[in-house]
């Protein structure tokens, strides 16, 4: 793995970006008193729920390592922050992963009911081809290109099937191939989507754009994996949802089906992948290296 570059204050430059985005999102949504305002205010509750940005500032760090511009990508980094948001109202209902936290306040059913939160997670999901609609286009990357990148990585082939194949998978013993589809489907693909869609904003090159696919699929998965370990190692107020839930639905993770040491390997590995596909960008993917690292070293 390279050495981290000291001199990047990853902090800032997130904090920087994070208000960017809030300042978006606040612009494209409807506000919380627009009639009907109990779905505006259950869309706004989730998504300004103090969630960390990480999505949209991929996409704005690929952007950056393109040689891009934020004001370019934010429509798709909103974009993309919306379709993570309606994944997670709907991941923590009672008929899915039946989550009372998330980000350590209630769940969006907890607050506003059941059927509220269904209707803020679809409300999302379909605000998130509005804004993304609104995106330039470019040279390499027609709106036609941009919404079918979205549309793929949020569909039934990936980050729904991910989630088919987790209710699936519940009580039963899977191999670890099978996890392995459930976490590039379920995690990986909407990380992979946001680094490309990144990339597409600034315009990037093919061979970029297979650089972006490379980093986004190997950070995804090894997101994933660490996510898995994180469950069974902290405690619920150091992840801010509830700790132990995998292992209470008897959901397959890495350290059931490969114990708690060969995770942390297979983690490492994904890991070192994805730092080595930034090598086509020779020190522009600053942010992208630096992210990445925030990301894959929370088990430490």
């Amino acid at each position: 793995m390279p050495a981290p570059t000291h001199s990047f204050d990853l902090a800032r430059w997130v904090q920087v970006r994070s208000r960017d985005v809030d300042r978006a999102l606040d612009r494209f949504l409807p506000k919380a008193t627009k009639r009907p305002a109990t779905i505006h205010k259950a869309m706004r509750y989730s998504l300004f729920a103090g969630g960390k940005r990480m999505r949209p500032a991929l996409v704005l760090a690929a952007a950056e390592a393109c040689g891009g511009s934020t004001e370019d990508a934010l429509p798709l980094a909103c974009a993309v922050e919306c379709i993570h948001t309606y994944s997670l109202i709907h991941d923590d209902l009672p008929a899915m992963d039946n989550d009372d936290f998330r980000r350590g306040k209630p769940t969006n059913h907890k607050v506003f009911g059941e059927g509220i939160a269904v209707l803020a997670g679809d409300a999302l999901l379909t605000q998130a081809f509005e804004i993304a609609a609104q995106c330039k286009a470019w040279p390499r990357y027609s709106h036609q290109e941009v919404i079918l990148e979205i549309a793929r990585a949020s569909g039934s082939l990936q980050l729904i099937a991910g989630q088919v194949a987790d209710l699936e998978g519940e009580g039963k013993e899977l191999s670890v191939a099978d996890l392995r589809y459930i976490h590039e489907r379920k995690t990986s693909a909407l990380l992979c989507a946001s680094v490309r869609l990144g990339g597409m904003s600034a315009n990037c090159t093919p061979t970029q754009l297979k650089a972006l696919t490379d980093f986004g699929y190997h950070v995804g998965l090894a997101f994933q994996v660490i996510d898995d370990i994180l469950d069974v190692t902290q405690t619920t107020e150091q992840l801010g949802k509830t700790a132990g839930k995998d292992v209470a639905a008897q959901k397959a993770t890495y350290p059931r089906l490969v114990g708690l040491d060969a995770s942390r390997r297979i983690a490492a590995q994904l890991t070192t992948k994805a730092f080595a596909a930034l090598k086509p960008f020779r020190g522009r993917a600053t942010a992208l290296d630096a992210l990445a690292r925030y990301l894959l070293e929370r088990q430490s």
